[in-house]
This record gives structure tokens, sequence and C-alpha cells, in this order.
């Protein structure tokens, strides 16, 4: 008798849970985050997510609240935009009707990415809710890799020619601290450094001005397009976000301005035109676009819910203007057809200057190497003054 109950225990232990499985990316692929100034197109990453029952079956008419989670803060080995460090990418919530959730995202930084996801059934008790985190490893790409190797490679070089200068056998002139090729060395690595901060600087500032007079222009552009547009067709567009076509009033509530770091609650909101009442189960295709380099950075197709809306909370990782991009369409067997529109509205993001700490860090690294090609050039010119 003990040991059928130890074995039954056993057996029942060992049983799978319900739970949730990412389902895409698959444990083997490689996912790469975004590389900023790239030239060829980049694609978002799509997240496909299944709530299972201990029998793996898919959990229907499953409504999913799913939040992301960036990588958390590393001070010694940044990433490339070190203000999204830890911050949330992503919050929604939605129902499954097959027990899947899709989303495409694009996946900023290297690290390992949290999906908290929490699961319940839109029927009461049609199962147990499941709240699970899952982990999605994101490897930094082989190319920053390279790059970091040459650099690094061209400091050494810099630091061992000077170490070669300094380790020479110089006379000190009367009245003076070092030799005359030391102080030439010095005076030019001193301009040099000088230039570099002068241009780094000013780069800066031109590219935020730029940036600033590409996004009123964009603002103005659209502006101008969206009542021209009106003009000519029966489609009438506000420009704080609201369309109106075919009876049906499409309105996107929530803050367009944001910074980088910080995440945007949005939310849009169908009703019909004449009696304000909320239109329920249309098809929605969201997509928030950057201006600059036409990448798609968050993908979503949903339903508007028994209120006529659809929420969710984005952040950015990029201070550029952002474009969202609504498509509105009825269902196959809807009662109610219509053609298909759209709703676009730009998304103003602040970019944020990496912390003063990181920047340090960073600069302390290309010192070192710098130093270090310094002592190697040194104990060389040494040992060969010895030798000869």
């Amino acid at each position: 008798m003990v040991s059928v109950v130890f074995y039954s225990f056993i057996g029942f232990s060992a049983s799978p849970a319900p739970g949730v499985r990412l389902v895409n990316p698959a444990p083997a692929s490689k996912v790469i985050p975004f590389e900023a100034e790239a030239t060829t197109p980049q694609s978002p990453v799509k997240l496909v997510l299944r709530a299972e029952d201990a029998t793996g079956k898919a959990l229907e008419n499953a409504k999913f609240n799913l939040e992301i989670v960036n990588p958390p803060h590393n001070p010694w080995f940044t990433t490339d935009f070190p203000i999204v460090e830890g911050s949330k990418l992503l919050d929604l919530e939605t129902i499954a009707p097959k027990g899947e959730l899709e989303v495409e995202q694009m996946l900023p930084i290297r690290g390992n990415y949290q999906l908290k996801v929490n699961v319940t059934p839109v029927v009461a008790n049609a199962f147990t809710p499941i709240q699970q985190t899952l982990t999605l490893p994101v490897a930094e790409n082989s190319v920053k890799y390279r790059n970091f190797a040459i650099l690094a490679v061209i400091l050494l070089l810099v630091g061992l020619g000077g170490g070669w200068v300094i380790g020479g056998r110089q006379a000190i002139a009367p009245g003076e601290i070092a030799p005359q090729r030391v102080r030439l060395l010095l005076s030019g690595l001193t301009v040099v450094a000088i230039a570099a901060l002068l241009f780094i600087n000013i780069s800066a500032e031109v590219a935020q001005s730029q940036g600033a007079g590409h996004s009123h222009s964009h603002e103005h552009q659209e502006h101008q397009g969206h009542h021209e547009h009106g003009s000519t067709t029966a489609l009438q567009v506000d420009n704080s976000g609201i369309v109106r076509q075919q009876g049906l009033q499409l309105q996107l509530l929530g803050s367009t301005n944001t910074s980088v770091g910080e995440t945007a609650a949005l939310q849009l909101k169908v009703t019909d035109e004449k009696t304000n009442q909320p239109i329920p189960d249309l098809l929605l295709n969201i997509k928030t676009i950057m201006v600059e380099d036409g990448f798609v950075n968050f993908a979503y197709k949903t339903v508007t819910d028994s209120t006529g809306q659809f929420s969710w909370e984005q952040g950015f990782f990029d201070g550029a203007p952002h474009k969202l991009q609504v498509e509105i369409a009825p269902q196959p067997n809807a009662e109610r057809q219509f053609k298909p529109f759209q709703l676009e509205k730009l998304i103003d993001v602040e970019g944020v200057a990496p912390p003063f700490s990181v920047r340090f860090i960073s600069l302390a690294y290309m010192t070192a190497f710098v130093i270090v090609g310094l002592l190697i050039g040194l104990q060389l010119k040494r040992n060969l003054s010895v030798q000869s």
C-alpha cells in the first residue's frame, strides 16, 4: 500500500500542468536586436504565445494580459539604447478565441526579455487562471563584436606608437620638463581629443535641430495632405486623431507625446457616428512605423471589445517621430459591411541622452586600451634598447 501511494504521488507530480508556451521564436532560433542606421530592411520579431491545458490542448476563449520588459540595466556593458534597459516595452490585454496570442515587436537591445503573461477564462471557471513569466534571450549582433575589436586594435596601436616614441633615449634640454618628441606627441593627442569632443558635440546639436525641423515639417506636410485628401473625397480627417467614414467614427485617444524609456498609453475607440453607440468585434490592424527609416516597430491584429475599444501601452527606444497606422475592417460574416479605411497619427518621441556614468565608463574603456598599448610600447622599446 505504501508503494502504491508513493508511485501514484510520483506520477501525479510528474504530470504536465497548464501553462503558457512560447511557440515562436523557437528555442533554437537566434534572435538579434534592432540595428541602428541599418542599410537593409529590418522586421520585428514575431512572438506567438499559446495557452495550454495539462494535455497540451489550447485553451479557447482565453483573455491574455501580456507585459514585455526589456533586459535589466548593466552599467559595465551597456547596450545601444541604455535608457530603455529595464523599462516596459509593451503591455496589452486581448481575447484569444483559439488560445494563441500573436504580436510583432521590434526588440531594441540584447539580453533576456521578460514576458509576463496572465491568462484568465472569458467564461467564468472554464479553466484555472495561469500566471507565468517567460524568458526570451536575444543575442548581440556579431557585427557589434567585430566593430568593437577593430576599435580596440586601433586604440592599442595608437598607444603602442606613443609608447615606442616615449620609450626611446631622448635628451632633455635645459629648462624643459620633457623631450621634444614627447611634448609634440602629447600636444598632438590633446589637439585630437579637443577636435573629437567638438565634433561629437556639434554633430549632436546638428542632429537634434535637424530632427526637430524634420518633425515639424512632417507634421505640416501631414496636415496639408489630410486637408487636400478630405477636400477631394468623402473622407473627413481631424488632426486630433479622428476618422469619420461610412457612418463610423474611429478615434485615437491617449498621449501621442512621449520620450525614450517611457510608455505611451494608447486607446482606439469605434462608435456609430449617428447613435454614438460602441461597435464591437471590428477587425483592427495596428502598426507603428519609424518615420525616418520606414521600419515597422510594432504590429498587431485584434478586434474591438464589447465597448468598441482596444487599449495598450507601448514603449519607444528611438528618439524620432513614429507613425501610428490603424486599419479598420468588418468581420467576414458580420451584418454590417463597409470598405476598410485607415487612421494615421504622428507620435513624437523625444530622445534622451545616455547617462553620464555610461559615457564615462565607455571613455574609461577606450582610455584603458590606449594605456595598455602605451605600456606595451614602452616595454618593447626598453627591451630593444637593452639588447642593442
